[in-house]
């Protein structure tokens, strides 16, 4: 896999670039701001690019404004965006028009290699990879507005980890359940969530999507 990294603690960075160099993927160029790594997708494409949310000058949004220009202009580029907190509001934008090649992830995640280099992977292949916890916080969440009231427990343990961009095969795996009773399960929540056959639109992207403003 080709990357490209942006993240400004150079601790940090480098661990990811040795990290990644060991696991046999190519680190194409690494940079401690968002600018910088902007001006390189003009030249060379990576499989997937990994940046902070928060990076210079201001250290606000400037590596969130830089993955959503790379979604639209380069939406063959995987982003993997790292936070430090969950900020629910930068998940759903990052997931406003697709949640393909997509990934949204607590730096303490990191620390988790199997999980992370997973993240990747998934990426890569075309899916999404949304942190546990920032989904766990979306669960708990719940207002009289809250659409995913008339989800049954089972259908919202189901719809947690397709949140996350598991399979239906890696849900029935988590949860110990068949295929088929997940694909029973996600076919009730399509449908509580009126989530329609629509031709050019998944209903699973639609469904995390929907997950996520909640």
């Amino acid at each position: 896999m080709r990357l490209m990294l942006a993240e400004d603690s150079a601790l940090l960075r480098e661990g990811l670039v040795r990290l990644l160099v060991e696991e046999g993927h190519d680190v194409l160029a690494s940079f401690g701001d968002a600018v910088s790594l902007l001006e390189e997708m003009e030249t060379r494409r990576p499989d997937v690019v990994v940046l902070d949310i928060r990076m210079p000058p201001t250290h606000t949004t400037e590596g969130l404004l830089a993955a959503l220009e790379i979604r639209e202009r380069w939406p063959e580029t995987g982003v993997l965006v790292l936070s430090q907190h969950v900020e629910r509001h930068y998940a759903a934008q990052l997931l406003a028009s697709s949640a393909e090649r997509v990934g949204y992830l607590l730096k303490d995640r990191v620390a988790q290699v199997e999980e992370f280099l997973e993240a990747l992977e998934r990426i890569q292949a075309g899916g999404a990879a949304i942190d546990p916890e920032v989904v766990r916080q979306l669960v708990i969440r719940s207002t009289h507005k809250d659409p995913l009231a008339r989800l049954t427990p089972r259908e919202r343990s189901v719809l947690e980890p397709l949140a996350q961009g598991l399979t239906n095969t890696a849900i029935a795996k988590r949860l110990h359940i068949s295929v088929s009773a997940v694909e029973k399960n996600l076919h009730a929540v399509f449908d509580k969530l009126e989530l329609s056959h629509t031709t050019g639109q998944s209903r699973r992207i639609l469904a995390v999507l929907k997950y996520l403003e909640a």
